[in-house]
């Protein structure tokens, strides 16, 4: 069971709760924003608790602090029931000058027109930006747009400009997160995702199969996976994998990737002359590992 203060901004003409901060040290701290000024919004603290974290949220305030236990590391990806929680947040419009429904935005220009602020339309969207309400330590998000909260970013970690990170995904270790981790997907220490790179997520088509790459593999540029990799393993740029697609293996065997899924020290590369997929044994020294001064994060 866990218990924690947090403080919601309310939409003054619905009643909606529009979002919970809940900050680290369980204080009752106040926010005060441009939006609740020209009287669009109200405040309140709110005591959130949450008795089993296998029970799906109940309320706003109750899916709010689920995302804050991930993005804060207190909980592991998966490890936390998510269930139903897109209908428990109402869709945002997050501005500088605070949340407000996407409906009030030209009313929300009108009534600070008076303001020293020029106002700035960050997203429309379910989720906030990850950096507006946690900040993990020891961690390098180079655009803060594509990190939402929920992220579970560990110590060592670097998100660089085209990397993104949804909800309830991210990485267990120092990792280079230079492409796309969907929900769900989990990155080991040390693994490297590289530019525009891809990994499929439990979201669209409502699939379940939760995706995961093990300790010290790389994701080459431009590919991309539906399967899940162990460690020690490397996917060669431009390549991507599907549970379904055709393998041959060194003995001339032809599988599905998907009965290789989870399995270590492999390398899927595509014949240059052929276009067949292949997989071999490999040793994933042959990529060197992270660069230890380009990733220093302190």
């Amino acid at each position: 069971m866990i218990k924690r203060m947090g403080h919601k901004y309310i939409d003054v003409a619905t009643g909606t709760t529009l979002d919970v901060w809940f900050p680290t040290n369980n204080r009752k701290v106040d926010r005060n924003c441009l939006a609740k000024k020209v009287g669009l919004l109200t405040s309140e603290f709110v005591e959130v608790e949450i008795e089993s974290y296998d029970s799906a949220p109940q309320s706003t305030e109750d899916a709010y602090l689920r995302l804050h236990l991930l993005s804060e590391c207190q909980v592991q990806p998966n490890n936390i029931n998510l269930e139903g929680i897109f209908a428990l947040l109402p869709n945002i419009a997050w501005t500088s000058a605070g949340p407000v429904l996407p409906s009030l935005l030209n009313t929300l220009r009108e009534r600070m027109a008076a303001e020293c602020h020029h106002l700035s339309v960050t997203s429309i969207d379910k989720f906030p930006q990850m950096t507006n309400y946690v900040v993990p330590e020891g961690v390098r998000i180079a655009n803060a747009d594509r990190v939402r909260l929920g992220a579970h970013l560990a110590a060592g970690t670097t998100v660089m400009h085209e990397g993104f990170v949804n909800f309830n995904a991210g990485t267990l270790g120092s990792s280079m997160v230079e492409g796309r981790i969907s929900a769900g997907v989990v990155v080991g220490n040390g693994s490297d995702i590289g530019g525009g790179a891809s990994i499929m997520g439990t979201l669209s088509g409502g699939g379940k199969q939760v995706i995961s790459i093990g300790e010290k593999s790389l994701l080459g540029a431009n590919s991309g996976l539906g399967i899940s990799l162990g460690d020690n393993c490397i996917v060669e740029a431009g390549l991507y994998i599907t549970a379904g697609t055709k393998v041959k293996t060194p003995d001339g065997t032809v599988l599905s990737a998907k009965e290789l899924s989870g399995q270590s020290g492999l390398l899927y590369r595509r014949h240059s002359q052929t276009g067949s997929v292949q997989v071999i044994e490999i040793n994933s020294s042959l990529w060197g590992g992270l660069n230890d001064n380009l990733h220093n994060n302190d």
